[in-house]
């Protein structure tokens, strides 16, 4: 994925704040990798700017008015503001609530109960959203084609591409229930606010098995979700690993230590069980605030 022209992004974000009588006279990088997330102030507001292309801001948008609706622990859309999609010079802009942290640390109870009020609230959101295996075909694709991870060296693109197929198999042959999901409920997709842990980041939403979102969470507050299949967990936390080492070696990406995480994921598959969670690799890699970003 190409680099976001930065200066670029938040000329346009400002433009687009400016237009709705949202002061921005001023703008902090919050967060740089295929989108942008802007702190704008004094208005306080967070945008996100992606580049037109990416496409993913419509279903976004709609996707957290659904989901607030019936109340559940996610990020909110500005609301002085009509929720919509602007187009600015080539770049997608949405305008969301700004939450001031109050905590870097989510306890694993408080986050377990977060993301399960999530799942359940979720289920009751009927919203058109891709399955989890979309997910791994997107990953399939950048490790089938040299020109989109020209790093990748030729046994490593055979031994994954044959786990992500194997994977993929797997799962869907457990015949799990599936759901709405986040996708990718990471820490790095996890505010500790006054109100609470919320979610944000929807654009990875998707329909798969809850064990799915928790081969993303620390094992810890996998301890503290209800009725867990574990081998179901152990089959999605191979798959995340996967997935997370393809995009680490696509061209351009931008996640600090990235081609690191995406050697490290390659070595934990090759090594086998137990699975490491990504918050251990994290460790491993000595930058456990690096969130392992997916897409």
């Amino acid at each position: 994925m190409e680099s976001i022209d930065v200066p670029r992004a938040i000329a346009a974000a400002t433009s687009v704040a400016a237009s709705l009588d949202l002061s921005a006279h001023d703008a902090i990088v919050l967060h740089h990798s295929n989108r942008l997330a802007l702190r704008l102030t004094p208005c306080d507001v967070l945008a996100r700017v992606a580049p037109a292309e990416h496409g993913a801001a419509p279903f976004e948008v709609e996707l957290a008015q659904r989901l607030a609706e019936v109340g559940c622990p996610t990020g909110l859309l500005e609301p002085r503001v009509v929720p919509r999609v602007h187009l600015r010079d080539g770049f997608t802009v949405t305008l969301w609530t700004y939450y001031e942290p109050v905590t870097t640390h989510t306890s694993p109870v408080d986050y377990a109960t977060a993301l399960e009020q999530l799942h359940a609230r979720m289920r009751q959101a009927d919203v058109p959203s891709p399955r989890f295996t979309d997910r791994i075909t997107e990953a399939e694709d950048v490790v089938a084609d040299p020109h989109l991870s020209p790093a990748l060296a030729d046994a490593d693109r055979a031994f994954l591409s044959s786990r992500l197929a194997g994977l993929r198999r797997a799962i869907e042959d457990r015949g799990a229930t599936e759901q709405l999901l986040h996708g990718e409920p990471h820490p790095g997709n996890v505010l500790g606010t006054k109100n609470g842990p919320l979610f944000i980041d929807l654009e990875t939403c998707c329909r798969g098995p809850v064990e799915f979102d928790l081969a993303h969470v620390a094992e810890a507050v996998c301890a503290h979700y209800p009725n867990v299949d574990r081998g179901l967990l152990d089959d999605c936390r191979q798959l995340v690993l996967a997935m997370v080492a393809a995009w680490r070696w696509e061209r351009g990406d931008r996640l600090p230590n990235g081609r690191r995480w995406g050697e490290e994921s390659l070595r934990s598959l090759r090594q086998g069980p137990p699975w490491p969670t990504l918050d251990t690799v994290a460790r491993r890699l000595d930058g456990p605030e690096n969130a392992p970003k997916a897409t």
